[in-house]
């Protein structure tokens, strides 16, 4: 009961707040923008860190970071995807520059298609000719500017499974470019930001989890599946513990 009353206010809140704070952010992303080079990228990159960690404080949905840290190096974070809240989590959740994969789509929205171009690789899944442009901006970003982050089951996993069918594209662009793979699980985000409807929204905290890095070193293509295999189990079983670790 006390829920249901108290939510219409919080996610009115929560939508204020990310309006105004956008508003004010965007003239300062833009004119960072204005150099389109790894620096510029790196800036902005930063910026939203910054303002995605003191937002998230703001309304009560902090992010606590567990699990190994990863020695240094570039990965390609591959992490769940099951709310809203995921793209704005990984920002304080995994350090350092990285860019992450998106749906081109998103770049069409007034205001946060701007910002979203300025950041993410953008691809369009059912074009042959846009995946595979994006997996050669990947190969590049890898080598000139940071790690990659793909949310490998490609959209909101709306199952009752801890995790949808993996695409193959992260995989084969760890085993083309020899960079290993470093799990990220995110089992809150649901139940902050559930994906069925924008306003079911509730204050919390979200645990980011990384994993044991999964050396991809000497794989070739036909070890692809291995390699899904692998990253999939060791997420799902994380999922899993995670979920029972809160239930407790």
């Amino acid at each position: 009961m006390f829920r249901k009353v108290v939510q219409p206010f919080y996610t009115l809140y929560v939508a204020l707040t990310f309006t105004v704070s956008i508003l004010l952010a965007l003239p300062v992303i833009a004119a960072m923008g204005l150099g389109n080079s790894v620096r510029a990228r790196s800036a902005i990159h930063s910026f939203i860190r910054l303002w995605s960690k003191c937002w998230l404080w703001a309304i009560g949905m902090s992010v606590k970071v567990s699990g190994p840290a990863p020695p240094s190096g570039r990965y390609i974070v591959v992490a769940n995807h099951i709310s809203y809240l995921d793209t704005l989590v990984i920002f304080p959740a995994i350090p350092g520059h990285f860019r992450p994969l998106g749906k081109k789509e998103i770049s069409k929205i007034p205001v946060i298609g701007f910002i979203y171009k300025q950041i993410v690789i953008m691809v369009n899944r059912s074009s042959a000719v846009s995946r595979s442009i994006s997996m050669r901006l990947m190969w590049r970003v890898l080598k000139k500017e940071g790690n990659i982050v793909i949310f490998p089951e490609g959209t909101f996993n709306e199952t009752e499974a801890p995790l949808k069918e993996f695409f193959d594209g992260a995989f084969r662009l760890a085993i083309t470019t020899q960079t290993d793979i470093l799990p990220l699980v995110l089992p809150d985000t649901v139940d902050r930001w559930h994906f069925s409807h924008w306003w079911k929204l509730w204050p919390g905290k979200n645990r980011a989890e990384f994993l044991k890095p999964i050396s991809v070193q000497g794989m070739e293509m036909s070890q692809l599946k291995e390699l899904k295999a692998k990253v999939y189990s060791d997420m799902e079983n994380a999922l899993v513990a995670l979920k029972q670790q809160a239930k407790k």
